[in-house]
């Protein structure tokens, strides 16, 4: 067929949607059914919806469907209902907590650091076991009895690629929590590692779970996130940990425990470390990039003691070791009490930033968040599907992070949003908030994703 005839299909179904016939959000047929209908072939109506995205008109969901986009452009390019909201961009999928006064806090002790005899010293390369001093510093930090058993990264995603590494080969099965941190998926992507999605209830990765995928099939690894998971914010709770502790001990499956949002919620009752249950199978990962600054990183690893050497090789290997000034800085700062002074202030901020999220969207889908954490999972209202939700989001200036960049299975996208609270201003945040919550609900002028 030729090009003409499938950019007039393509021009029929772009009348319906500016008509209004077909609404925001409305899933139009599958392919091979929209073909049959209309007597065509399924690669010519592949071709007309692919020229509809083109046009900015729909949206694909892998596993799920083509759907029709909030505020699709008019004929002229124009969008049919115009944004409102803020007048600058909020970002709302970074997340890199700030507190005011940080800056000053910082850099006295960095100005020691500048002194040509120290400043030769912290440039030197430094080695996966860090110094000595470093080492003693992350174990108060982190409270582990044994320094011997820290080892050092760049960053928090380099101690977590240098566990995998070390403990799964190429093609190996790693369990996830069926929503897990999107970077662990690249991750094992470049590793070849295969995610296996493991169920999960209210209090987090369900043990059941993880012991029917090891039956189907040997993991190799957990990657888990048991204090205030990314994105519900999600904390299991002591028993829960006891009885997934039961089942990994029977089964010998090693775990990698990311900790990284964990100084949001240390010290309460129930949720220690799991590696504290686990001593012998598991890899604490945890960093300074969220309690200090996101610009000066060292990610940090806690292993079983007959496991250092083969993380240490897994770190030098992959190029992933820590920056000796890094490691002098961060020394410093856990030493003179910065950084226990700005886990504090950026715990008041969360609480602050958590009570904006419930004013502004209570009442508006079901909102999932630890009072204690820097992101909200917000489960959209219906017929919001998560993609339309933030491309609509993205007209007013607003960026939110849609559900299926958090899903392992894509067939199983949830349509919810997650909202990082961290980096933008108070003010501005609080100001998109109100914004998000008129457009979920369908407030004049929102517009909203309903097809009715």
């Amino acid at each position: 067929m030729r090009d003409r005839d499938y950019r007039r299909i393509a021009d029929r179904i772009a009348a319906d949607i500016a008509s209004g016939r077909l609404g925001p959000g409305q899933r139009l047929p599958p392919q091979r059914t929209f073909a049959r209908r209309h007597g065509i072939a399924a690669s010519t109506a592949g071709r007309a919806y692919g020229e509809l995205v083109r046009r900015g008109l729909v949206v694909g969901e892998v596993g799920r469907g083509t759907f029709v986009r909030a505020h699709a452009p008019a004929a002229d390019g124009r969008p049919l209902v115009e944004p409102t909201g803020p007048a600058t961009p909020v970002n709302l999928q970074l997340n890199y907590p700030s507190v005011p006064g940080q800056s000053e806090l910082l850099a006295p002790a960095l100005a020691p650091l500048l002194r040509p005899d120290v400043l030769t010293g912290a440039l030197r390369p430094a080695a996966a076991t860090g110094t000595a001093a470093a080492r003693e510093a992350a174990a108060a930090l982190l409270g582990i009895p044994d320094p011997g058993r820290v080892l050092f990264t760049g960053n928090a995603r380099q101690a977590i690629a240098a566990a995998l590494a070390s403990l799964v080969r190429p093609g190996g099965r790693v369990g996830v929590e069926e929503l897990t941190y999107p970077l662990v998926k690249e991750i094992a992507g470049r590793l070849g590692h295969t995610l296996v999605p493991l169920a999960m209830d209210a209090g987090g990765v369900r043990p059941d779970a993880v012991a029917a995928a090891h039956r189907g099939a040997p993991l190799s690894a957990l990657y888990l996130q048991p204090t205030l998971h990314n994105p519900t914010s999600t904390t299991m709770s002591g028993a829960r940990r006891a009885e997934l502790t039961a089942v990994v001990t029977a089964l010998r499956i090693p775990v990698v425990e990311d900790r990284i949002w964990s100084f949001l919620y240390d010290g309460y009752e129930g949720q220690e470390p799991f590696a504290r249950h686990a001593p012998a199978l598991t890899h604490l990962v945890d960093g300074l990039s969220k309690r200090v600054a996101p610009g000066l990183t060292v990610g940090l690893l806690v292993v079983p003691p007959e496991r250092v050497d083969a993380v240490a090789d897994a770190i030098r290997s992959g190029g992933w070791s820590a920056g000796r000034f890094a490691l002098e800085a961060a020394v410093r700062w856990i030493g003179d009490g910065t950084v226990a002074r700005l886990v504090a202030a950026k715990r008041a901020d969360a609480a602050r930033r958590q009570a904006l999220v419930r004013r502004a969207l209570a009442g508006t889908g079901v909102l999932r968040c630890d009072p204690r954490a820097y992101y909200a999972w917000w489960e959209l209202p219906s017929p919001w599907r998560a993609d339309t939700f933030a491309a609509a989001a993205a007209e007013r200036g607003i960026a939110v992070t849609p559900g299926p960049a958090f899903a392992v299975d894509p067939g199983r996208a949830p349509d919810a949003v997650r909202l990082g609270l961290a980096s933008a201003p108070e003010e501005e945040l609080g100001r998109a908030l109100v914004t998000l919550a008129g457009l979920a609900g369908g407030v004049a002028g929102s517009g909203p994703g309903r097809s009715g």
